[in-house]
């Protein structure tokens, strides 16, 4: 079912502290500068892993209310999810709840409840 993946979200507290770290103690490329996006409350820059559309996204909370900060308080910095490339994201979803699997509905998004991931959360993305 799965394909490849995609990305990984890593949560920080602070990002542009984490943009110097990434590029210049670690020598990645920030590919998307830092972008804010409320609508899912955090801001954002992205790394790209070389020619394959493969990515690491640095995200900051925005707000109180974050999914974000919420899990920085709970868990602290880290990953926060890994995202999943998969053919057809309706079989993919029906095929984890057919499983067992939690799955969470979150509008055009599928995530995989991080109980199922010993403590990482997955999402699927569909790609062709």
């Amino acid at each position: 079912m799965h394909k490849w993946i995609d990305h990984v979200v890593i949560r920080v507290e602070n990002l542009d502290e984490a943009i110097d770290h990434y590029t210049n103690r670690l020598g990645f490329t920030v590919t998307e500068p830092p972008k804010d996006q409320p609508e899912i409350g955090l801001r954002r820059a992205i790394l790209g892993l070389g020619t394959s559309g493969t990515f690491i996204e640095l995200a900051e909370p925005l707000g109180d209310n974050s999914d974000i900060r919420k899990a920085i308080a709970k868990r602290g910095e880290g990953v926060h999810l890994v995202a999943l490339a998969v053919p057809d994201l309706a079989a993919a979803k029906a095929d984890m709840k057919a499983r067992g699997a939690r799955v969470i509905d979150a509008g055009t998004q599928v995530f995989l409840h991080p109980k199922e991931g010993h403590g990482v959360m997955y999402q699927l993305i569909e790609r062709k």
